[in-house]
C-alpha cells in the first residue's frame, strides 16, 4: 500500500494498528489540530506528514490515497452529551468535511468510525452516504473496555472477533506501583451488590461488561464505583467528578504481587491466613515448595481502594501498548505529557485491536 490518509488522526492509533497487522505503507497523511496528539504521533512516528486541519486541506495537494480512516468527532453524536445536535453540531458536523475528501481522493478502502450510542436519524444520514451498513463491534471482545461502535466500510467479509474474555483486574497495575492520586481519599465504601452468578454446569459466570456495585458523594455518573471483576466503562476524552474519564472501580489490596523480575513479594500489612480453596473446576492451585502459594487475601470492605484507572490502564484498555502516550511536553519540553492529557487523547481514540482486526481483511495481494 502506497498512501494513507487519517482524518482526525488523534494519536495516530490507525498506525499502530496498521503496523500490528503487518500492512506495510509508503507514506502516511495525518489530519489533527490538537498540539498534545501531535505531539505523540511524531514522537511514536516521525515520518508522519500532518496536514492540519480537515477543512484546508486541498485534494490537488496530495498524491493517489490507498485508504482513509476517519474517527470524526462524536461530540455531538454521542448520548453523554444533554441536548446533542447530531451531525448539525459543530465538531460532528465535520462528517461531512470527510466525506468532501472521500469523494474526491476515491481511496481503494475507507473506514469510518463512531459512537453507538447516536440518533438513528443520524446513523441513517451516514449509512445513506457512505453508501454501506454499520458494523457494530464492541471493544469488549478484544479488550477490558466496555466500548460499542460502529465502523462503516468498503472492507468485505469482516467478521466479529473472537472473544479474549479480558476482565478488567487482567491489565490492572500491581497496587504498590500506583500514584496515590488515583485513589479516593476518605472512609471506605461498602460493597453492597452480588456480581457473581452460575451457569448451568455449575461454572462462575463473569459478565462481560461493567459490574456497578455502589457510588460515592451524591451518586452521580462520574461518582459510580464498579468491580474489578467485569469490563471498564467506556474511556472518555472529557468530563468532570471523582471518576471523570476513567469511572472509579472497586480494587482489592491483593497480599501478594509479582515485581519486575518476577518474584512474589508480600503488600505489608495484609491480612492473609491459610484456608481451604473452593474451585469450580475441582483442582486445587499446584503444591510448592512455599506455604504462602496457596494462601488467600481475606479482603473486607475497608480492604479494598477506591480509585480512578492510572494512564498504563488506559492505554491496556485501547489495546495500545504502555506508555505509548507518555512522551516530552510539546510546549514544556522539560516535562513528560500530563495525566490530563494522556487521558483526554486516549478517550477519544480507536482501540487499537479492533482497527487492526478490521484491516485484517484487506488482502494483502490486492494492495501489494
Amino acid at each position: 500500500m502506497k498512501n494513507i490518509l487519517s482524518l482526525f488522526d488523534g494519536m495516530s492509533g490507525a498506525q499502530v494498528a496498521l503496523n500490528k497487522v503487518g500492512i506495510k505503507y509508503n507514506n502516511y497523511y495525518a489530519s489533527e489540530i490538537d498540539k498534545y496528539a501531535r505531539a505523540v504521533t511524531q514522537f511514536r512516528f516521525p515520518d508522519t506528514i500532518q496536514l492540519g486541519d480537515i477543512s484546508k486541506i486541498n485534494v490537488s495537494d496530495l498524491p493517489k490515497i490507498d485508504l482513509i480512516i476517519a474517527g470524526f468527532p462524536c461530540t455531538d453524536l454521542s448520548i453523554a452529551k444533554k441536548d446533542r445536535k447530531g451531525l448539525q453540531g459543530e465538531r460532528s458536523g465535520l462528517f461531512y468535511e470527510a466525506v468532501r475528501l472521500l469523494k474526491d481522493v476515491k481511496p481503494k478502502w475507507f473506514l469510518f468510525e463512531n459512537v453507538a450510542s447516536m440518533s438513528k436519524k443520524d446513523k441513517a444520514i451516514i449509512t445513506d452516504i457512505l453508501g454501506v451498513e454499520p458494523i457494530l463491534i464492541n471493544s469488549a471482545l478484544l479488550s477490558a473496555q466496555n466500548r460499542k461502535r460502529l465502523y462503516w466500510t468498503n472492507i468485505h467479509n469482516i467478521e466479529q472477533p473472537s472473544n479474549r474474555k479480558i476482565m478488567l483486574k487482567n491489565i490492572l497495575e500491581p497496587f504498590t506501583d500506583v500514584d496515590d492520586r488515583m485513589v479516593v481519599k476518605g472512609k471506605s465504601f461498602a460493597l453492597t451488590a452480588s456480581y457473581k452468578g452460575y451457569g448451568n454446569d455449575g461454572v462462575t459466570i463473569i459478565a462481560q461488561k461493567p459490574i456497578r456495585i455502589g457510588a460515592v458523594d451524591k451518586g452521580f455518573q462520574s461518582d459510580r464505583i464498579y468491580s474489578d471483576e467485569g469490563n471498564s466503562v467506556s474511556l472518555s476524552a472529557n468530563g468532570g467528578g471523582m471518576g471523570a474519564r476513567t469511572g472509579l472501580y472497586a480494587i482489592a489490596q491483593r497480599g501478594r504481587y509479582l515485581n519486575e523480575h518476577g518474584n512474589k513479594v508480600d503488600i505489608k500489612g495484609a491480612d492473609t491466613k491459610q484456608r481451604m480453596e473452593t474451585s469450580f473446576s475441582e483442582k486445587s492451585n499446584a503444591i510448592t515448595s512455599a506455604q504462602k502459594d496457596s494462601m488467600l487475601l481475606d479482603v473486607n470492605d475497608d480492604e479494598y481502594v477506591i480509585r480512578k484507572l492510572t494512564p498504563i490502564e488506559c492505554e491496556r484498555l485501547q489495546t495500545v501498548p504502555d506508555n505509548y502516550t507518555l512522551v516530552p511536553h510539546p510546549v514544556y519540553k522539560n516535562k513528560m505529557m500530563s495525566n490530563t492529557q494522556r487521558y483526554k487523547m486516549l478517550g477519544n481514540g480507536f482501540t487499537i485491536d479492533v482497527i487492526a482486526h478490521i484491516l485484517s481483511f484487506i488482502s494483502c495481494e490486492t494492495y501489494e
